[in-house]
């Protein structure tokens, strides 16, 4: 199972979790191999199989480089998880130019493009595969200079329905895991109390609420699963 992005923050205990159920797992990162070792460390010490690799999954190369080396090292890549993502600035119409748009769409429609025709070969051999694209919850709230990011979102959601039509007949499933806010790293020291109380559950998100979401699209329960957007926010967006 290939994790692009998760030498830390969410893909890095999305990372764990499918080792823990038994995935070998590529732990893939842009910078930082000091975080994306420690991954496969604390991987290795749970008694999973896991490699780190560096590499820009928006370069169309370097995503061949990384699957065919994790092919080399841990075996076929038969699952991805596009999870990858860069800044994500806040910016209303008036300074809103194209680039801005197109550099969301960098990373959450042409990375998982390039993932998944990466790694299809292989899965159509196996007659099995699992892609998983993370997306967000903020497609369903609206809010004022995240259109750029929003509408990158959106188009994945229909990427994830036209791929699993396309891909069904080889075996491959084609799911969304769409967050709510989830506090990582990067938010640390961040107020979560107002976002909290317009959760019905009552609590903030937990990476390990969004591994688990993961966990289950990609396990064999749901083989009979694809083209479905799976919301993991305790209800907020209700």
């Amino acid at each position: 199972m290939l994790v692009t992005g998760s030498s830390r923050g969410l893909g890095a205990v999305i990372a764990r979790r499918l080792a823990a159920d038994g995935w070998s797992v590529a732990v893939n990162y842009r910078s930082g191999v000091d975080d994306a070792e420690r991954v496969v460390d604390d991987i290795r010490r749970a008694g999973g199989s896991a490699a780190a690799y560096a590499a820009d999954v928006t370069d169309e190369d370097a995503v061949a480089g990384l699957v065919a080396a994790a092919t080399a090292d841990l075996g076929p890549v038969l699952g991805v998880v596009a999870n990858a993502t860069g800044p994500q600035p806040v910016t209303e119409l008036e300074s809103l130019s194209w680039q801005d748009h197109l550099d969301q769409l960098t990373f959450f429609v042409k990375s998982p493009t390039l993932l998944a025709r990466a790694t299809l070969p292989t899965m159509k051999e196996h007659r099995f595969g699992r892609v998983v694209l993370i997306g967000s919850d903020m497609v369903d709230r609206a809010k004022p200079g995240w259109s750029a990011y929003s509408a990158a979102k959106a188009a994945e959601a229909e990427l994830v329905k036209i791929w699993a039509r396309e891909l069904g007949p080889y075996g491959i499933t084609v799911n969304l895991v769409a967050p709510g806010w989830v506090p990582v790293e990067r938010h640390a020291g961040a107020d979560t109390s107002a976002y909290v109380t317009e959760v019905p559950l009552g609590r903030i998100g937990r990476p390990e609420d969004v591994a688990g979401a993961v966990a289950y699209v990609v396990s064999d329960d749901a083989g009979f699963v694809t083209a479905q957007r799976i919301t993991v926010n305790g209800g907020h967006t209700i």
